[in-house]
């Protein structure tokens, strides 16, 4: 093994003792600090807060009783459907999939309970107005077909109800209520 030389030696020392001084000096001036104060502009979470808006979401356990109601009613008529239940902001809560339902289905279910939710009207009420606006359908995630119903609560919408699958948009559209049907017992 090669020997150091004596300033190999004294430059390695400064530098590790260098090391080790920063490091410590570092540690006791990172736990000198008090720890930081809460904003001063924080908000207060009551409900006289003018700048708080509430909303109502369905739960998981909601939406998924929802879906499944929607399943049943579609396999009374030996309908082959996708169901999908999206919050007011449109992001999927559940998704399921019938047995036997086509491959296009489940994505189209969701943009149709995304399209309900977002116009707070149902997918076959929307067809209608793309006569007076056919760029309507150009807006990304939509879907204007029928098989889309809103969940409202006070003439308010807080959910969707995509169905997608049955051969006809009136069909998936009935399954969806069906579901909507299922949250008011």
């Amino acid at each position: 093994m090669k020997k150091l030389s004596l300033r190999t030696r004294v430059v390695t020392g400064a530098v590790v003792v260098a090391a080790l001084g920063a490091g410590t000096f570092g540690a006791m001036s990172a736990s000198a600090f008090s720890p930081a104060a809460a904003p001063a502009a924080a908000v207060k979470a009551d409900t006289s807060n003018r700048n708080l808006q509430q909303t109502t979401h369905l739960t998981v356990a909601a939406a998924t009783k929802a879906a499944q109601a929607t399943l049943d009613a579609a396999k009374k008529e030996n309908q082959r459907v996708s169901v999908a239940v999206v919050d007011r902001n449109g992001n999927t809560i559940v998704s399921l999939r019938g047995d036997g339902a086509g491959p296009q289905s489940p994505e189209s279910a969701v943009k149709k309970a995304y399209t309900a939710v977002s116009w707070n009207a149902p997918t076959s009420e929307l067809v209608k107005r793309l006569e007076q606006t056919p760029n309507l359908k150009d807006i990304p995630g939509t879907l204007f077909l029928g098989g889309g119903a809103p969940v409202q609560v006070k003439g308010a919408p807080v959910a969707g109800i995509g169905v997608a699958g049955a051969p006809s948009g009136d069909l998936d559209e009935k399954f969806a209520q069906a579901g909507v049907a299922s949250l008011a017992r």
